[in-house]
């Protein structure tokens, strides 16, 4: 396929909103879509195999293995914070679990003034997104492009674990995404035929293989900045093996970097806070103070536990651990690793649960960075809906250079009030009689560690992210001085581009933010063909 330089749209990102917005525009017949990815190509076994995921570390080239700024409040530490840099984005090195935050968080939305947004109104764009496994009801669909499924061969220590959670009074759910999502219970995966699911599989290459428009990807693209003429986006300069390229749209530049990245090529563009734009010499387009502003984040602690049997995945070889899933696709290969968890509420009168639990039946340390060799499990435990945010911004006006994340944590206590209670109730579900069969020594905090004031010693020192930023690029009515993009997702203040990733959420959803990102693209999908931008 020759390359054009004139397209109709042009995708920025080809994560899980890129490759959805890719699909749903492709549909239609005779449209030119180029997707620039500043990735490489999702070739990697690593990749396909569930618990693959658990390599892409710091090393891995799919991972851009971010650093945040110095954390004020949680002893000055840098965090590590991995986000997806290949075809697929986050969605092909996440832990798959299929969460879609609770119907309040999209009510909130609506109320914020973004018509269109409810949860009534983004319900059938997650059941359009769906194929899910155990059939179609009120909350789910089939026939979609996403296909979710129950996980194929979980620990038997979930069962302790749920049994635990049980007998400390939460009741067992079996569909977080439901009628109900107070309780513990199973996890839904995005993986089909017992492999990882990403939006590359689902979305991409399905349109790429359809063929009715002039798709074309390109990986290996970074894309530096928005070409604007006045206040029109007209195209983008990107950089691939060394030399410099155009792509011009004549329709829109939809982004879809994510919450870091979107941002960040705004501010390169001269879209954002006009004062910290010209600090580094970049002329402004247009004065947009919550470019980069309202950053939110799941905070989480881990609580460690080793155990006294070898049920673990800590010890399991890992070469039979290969063979069981290439020949048998059972086995830890298939594993999401976060199998099971919950929804709690840390105090009455809450409109939904505050904290969300993740259970592992391994020893995860530091983002699985520090390896352990002793059997244990794991209960991470985030506080849902953070009332603190942070900023990214430019670093300097050079497109290569990381922005700087700050995140912000714990700077107001209700965040750290709400993660301290959700400690006590892990640790209080971890001493049931249903984990007795397992139960060693607590590693993290530790029997030494057993106040608030202890506690909250040991979140600030030993917090991290679970890989859930949004808000970058915040979706509001133009009277909020902090929106940057509109209900249909357009930036206000210029024309031909749009914003469709996590970073349009105004608040953080209750839950994993993968499934939410999709619907947002979906939906945005059809706002376009509605409004005969497609045709």
């Amino acid at each position: 396929m020759s390359r054009l330089s004139l397209y109709d749209y042009v995708i920025v990102g080809a994560g899980s909103a890129g490759c959805t917005m890719a699909h749903r525009l492709a549909a239609k017949d005779g449209l030119r879509i180029l997707v620039l990815e500043a990735g490489g190509p999702d070739k990697s076994f690593m990749l396909k195999m569930p618990a693959g995921f658990a390599s892409l570390g710091e090393n891995s080239p799919y991972n851009w293995r971010y650093e945040t700024t110095p954390q004020k409040h949680c002893n000055d530490r840098r965090m590590y914070w991995p986000r997806g840099k290949t075809l697929g984005g986050s969605s092909s090195i996440n832990a798959m679990l299929y969460v879609r935050g609770h119907a309040w968080d999209y009510d909130q939305w609506r109320q914020l003034g973004n018509e269109g947004w409810s949860y009534n109104d983004v319900l059938p764009y997650f059941k359009k997104a769906e194929n899910n496994e155990r059939g179609g009801d009120d909350f789910h669909g089939t026939g979609g492009p996403l296909n979710v499924a129950d996980q194929v061969d979980p620990s038997k220590l979930n069962e302790a674990f749920l049994k635990a959670g049980e007998q400390a009074g939460h009741k067992r759910v079996t569909d977080f995404n439901g009628a109900e999502q107070d309780g513990v219970g199973y996890y839904q995966v995005t993986q089909k035929d017992k492999a990882r699911w990403s939006t590359a599989s689902a979305y991409l290459r399905p349109a790429v293989a359809r063929g009715n428009s002039h798709l074309e990807i390109i990986t290996g693209a970074l894309v530096e900045r928005i070409i604007f003429d006045g206040t029109r986006a007209m195209g983008v300069r990107y950089t691939i093996d060394g030399r410099d390229e155009v792509a011009r749209a004549n329709r829109e530049i939809i982004l879809c970097g994510g919450a870091v990245n979107s941002p960040q090529l705004l501010q390169l563009s001269g879209v954002g806070p006009a004062d910290h734009l010209k600090s580094l010499g970049i002329t402004p387009v247009i004065d947009l103070p919550g470019v980069g502003g309202n950053l939110q984040d799941h905070l989480d602690a881990a609580l460690l536990q080793f155990c006294k049997t070898s049920d673990t995945y800590d010890t399991a070889n890992k070469l039979v651990s290969l063979y069981q899933y290439v020949v048998n696709k059972k086995g830890p290969g298939t594993s999401p690793i976060a199998e099971s968890g919950g929804f709690l509420r840390t105090r009455s009168g809450l409109a939904a649960p505050d904290v969300q639990l993740h259970f592992l039946p391994v020893l995860v340390v530091d983002h699985g960075r520090t390896k352990m060799k002793q059997n244990g499990y794991s209960l991470h435990v985030c506080a849902l809906r953070p009332e603190s945010t942070g900023t990214i911004r430019l670093r300097s006006k050079n497109p290569k250079d990381t922005p700087l994340i700050d995140a912000n944590y714990l700077a107001e206590r209700r965040d750290l009030d709400t993660l301290i209670e959700g400690v006590k109730m892990g640790r209080d579900i971890f001493a049931q009689s249903g984990l007795d069969p397992y139960r060693a020594d607590e590693f993290q905090p530790g029997a030494a560690v057993k106040t608030d004031v202890e506690i909250e010693q040991w979140i600030r020192a030993k917090c991290e992210t679970i890989y859930h930023p949004v808000g970058t690029c915040k979706m509001g009515p133009a009277t909020d001085s902090m929106a940057v993009v509109d209900d249909k997702l357009l930036v206000h203040g210029v024309e031909g581009l749009r914003v469709v990733d996590a970073s349009i959420m105004p608040t953080l959803v209750g839950g994993n933010t993968n499934a939410p990102t999709i619907m947002i693209a979906e939906r945005t999908a059809a706002i376009m063909h509605a409004a005969g931008l497609t045709n």
